[in-house]
């Protein structure tokens, strides 16, 4: 019973809020059909934003939207290479499609954005549209452009480069050099999906005992994360954190 009364206090707020602050009709409606998801999602999406809050209420802002309208970047960036057919729109629109595995379009768009770009070519949105077309199945294409690709000034956009070019070592079963390019790159990206890679890797190949290195620096890493950074990929830390427990399980003296 406390909780039901709590409940109807908190949408009767949400719902006096919206109206006394001339939100429209639309949130109303959300907050009378959806007592709890409405009422919180409009206490993070409107109530919040406008008391100050910090950049953790913003991410938790943006997620409550992302939530509610999963297709609210895709169609916002649709909507301004519709105003304006420029590389950076294209580039947008084809981070976005990528952002939901729709590889073949988002290969189209970021041909166009560096057809767009200033003197015909931008080594980011090159480096994207290598990652799309590995993704979409064009190997050979993509390993062509990746090893024509010119090496950036900043060690940090080499070393993402090159975890591409161990993904595709490994899928060509080149074994060997993709884990001494995972090793490699790991000690200086953040993160850790050199480490996981290299650890998937091994363990295809029956060598178990020796994912535990990889998997107990990514355990390490971790654990100075903040949520927010765990939040970008929770199902390959899950992975990393179960594999490694088994692991030590079967040799619990090897680290």
């Amino acid at each position: 019973m406390p909780l039901i009364i709590a409940i109807v206090a908190l949408q009767i707020a949400c719902a006096v809020h919206c109206a006394r602050s001339g939100r429209g009709g639309i949130w109303i409606m959300v907050i009378l059909v959806f007592p709890v998801a409405g009422s919180l999602a409009y206490v993070v999406m409107e109530v919040l934003p406008g008391s100050g809050v910090t950049r953790t209420v913003g991410k938790a802002r943006a997620k409550a939207v992302q939530q509610l309208d999963p297709d609210r970047d895709l169609r916002h960036a649709r909507e301004q290479l519709e105003v304006a057919d420029t590389a950076a729109n294209h580039a947008a629109y084809a981070d976005a499609l990528a952002a939901r595995t729709i590889w073949l379009e988002a290969i189209q768009h970021y041909e166009k954005a560096e057809a767009k770009a200033p003197g015909g070519s931008d080594r980011r949105i090159r480096l994207k549209l290598i990652r799309a077309l590995f993704e979409d199945g064009q190997a050979k294409r993509a390993r062509a452009l990746l090893e024509a690709l010119p090496p950036s000034t900043l060690q940090s956009d080499n070393d993402r480069a090159a975890l591409l070019l161990a993904r595709m070592l490994e899928a060509d079963g080149d074994s060997d050099r993709a884990l001494a390019v995972y090793a490699d790159v790991g000690v200086r990206l953040p993160g850790a999906e050199a480490q996981c890679r290299e650890a998937g890797l091994l363990l295809s190949l029956g060598r178990g005992q020796e994912a535990i290195a990889p998997l107990a620096e990514v355990e390490r890493r971790v654990k100075k994360m903040d949520r927010h950074e765990l939040a970008k990929d929770p199902d390959m830390y899950g992975w990393a954190a179960e594999t490694l427990a088994q692991l030590r399980a079967e040799r619990p003296n090897q680290d």
